[in-house]
């Protein structure tokens, strides 16, 4: 048994605990340092009861494109050289790559892995800010690689000088950068203007992982995707997920997209058995399926503006967010509030340490945030003024 599997192992019975912990609030345990969706051991009458909006997920469901697509695969369930439905060179077409540019993987999440594993022996060092999407630097301290985190600006945005200038003082010791874009917890955009101002600043060998979980649901003009700097040859590697818009998070499947150089060196690192003969038909579907896609996209902003609108009317500020999740500060520890949402069956996200004060919520549907704002109401104080 190789190390990888070892690892991933026990990251995945960690996760039971973690998930209990969770459940549970309390964070003496460590809950807190959680920061991938785990699998929660809840009865599925208590689980489909619960609001959850804790976990950034698409709360519609997969389109009946996509389930028809993985009912017609389960064919292939008893088989391990099925048919995959040609993933690969259909996620290549959709981008305007070869397939040598791309890599799968479980879900966007062990792509970043894959990146860890491949950019940080050695002891290299990992730069990204804090607070973002932890798992990177999880995956950091499993190569016993060091890990920059830089504080976020004011605004809360991710300090893009800051990262230009740390990658010149540790040129020789990166191995690469992070940037989650938009930001999860804060979903706050790096513009396409400061991308290009960190690619034309930094070394030329030190590669950037753009994180792109939550581009769907951007809509701000001074956001543009990563990829067209994998296609300039640029040292870009762009991670992305089906488990957003297309609603395949229970599924796991994800993909890298890079210059083929950095994709070879990937390669070695990715497991050949982690993904499932459904998710690879489903991805093929979702890839087709863009009006589904658009009307989740039109729902999840409508909501997501409409909320913030409400929290804001209160007196409440809420950071500016492209993702389908927004954080308000709720001027309190959000522990508490937390363990109140969900004795209400409601589940919000995590303390994201040091923003204790900022409570993240997933958007979920028209029923959901309504009963978000009415719990709000009744558990936060002076919402109701």
């Amino acid at each position: 048994m190789n190390q990888k599997t070892n690892i991933s192992r026990r990251r995945f019975v960690g996760g039971f605990a973690a998930a209990a912990a969770y459940l549970s609030l309390r964070p003496e345990r460590g809950a807190w340092a959680q920061t991938t969706p785990v699998v929660v051991s809840e009865p599925a009458d208590t689980y489909d009861s619960l609001v959850k909006l804790c976990y950034n997920e698409n709360p519609y469901g997969p389109p009946e494109s996509v389930v028809q697509a993985m009912t017609r695969a389960l064919k292939y369930a008893n088989r391990y050289g099925y048919p995959d439905g040609n993933i690969t060179v259909k996620i290549a077409r959709h981008h305007g790559v070869k397939p040598e540019n791309v890599v799968l993987g479980s879900g966007s999440t062990e792509i970043l892995e894959i990146v860890a594993d491949a950019f940080l022996q050695d002891r290299k060092k990992v730069i990204g800010a804090d607070p973002t999407f932890h798992s990177v630097f999880e995956f950091a301290t499993g190569q016993k690689a060091r890990s920059i985190k830089l504080p976020l600006l004011p605004d809360f945005r991710q300090d893009i000088p800051a990262m230009i200038r740390t990658a010149k003082e540790n040129s020789s010791d990166v191995g690469f950068i992070y940037i989650c874009n938009p930001n999860n917890p804060t979903g706050a955009i790096v513009s396409k203007q400061e991308i290009k101002q960190l690619l034309d600043g930094i070394p030329e060998n030190i590669p950037v992982l753009m994180d792109e979980a939550y581009h769907h649901f951007v809509d701000d003009p001074n956001y543009a995707t990563a990829m067209s700097h994998v296609l300039e040859g640029r040292p870009v590697i762009v991670a992305r997920t089906f488990s957003k818009i297309a609603a395949l998070a229970g599924m796991r499947l994800g993909y890298g997209i890079a210059p083929a150089g950095l994709i070879a060196r990937m390669r070695p690192f990715a497991g050949s058995m982690t993904i499932n003969v459904l998710a690879k038909w489903a991805g093929v579907a979702a890839l087709k399926d863009t009006a589904s896609m658009e009307r989740v996209r039109n729902d999840i902003l409508r909501q997501r503006k409409q909320t913030i609108a409400d929290l804001t009317e209160l007196g409440f500020s809420v950071i500016p967010s492209q993702g389908n999740f927004f954080m308000v500060n709720i001027r309190r520890n959000v522990v508490s509030v937390i363990q109140a949402f969900r004795q209400r069956g409601i589940l919000v996200g995590r303390p994201f340490p040091p923003m204790l004060e900022h409570l993240r919520v997933s958007v979920g549907t028209a029923d959901e945030m309504d009963r978000f704002m009415k719990a709000f109401k009744e558990i936060v104080p002076n919402a109701a003024k």
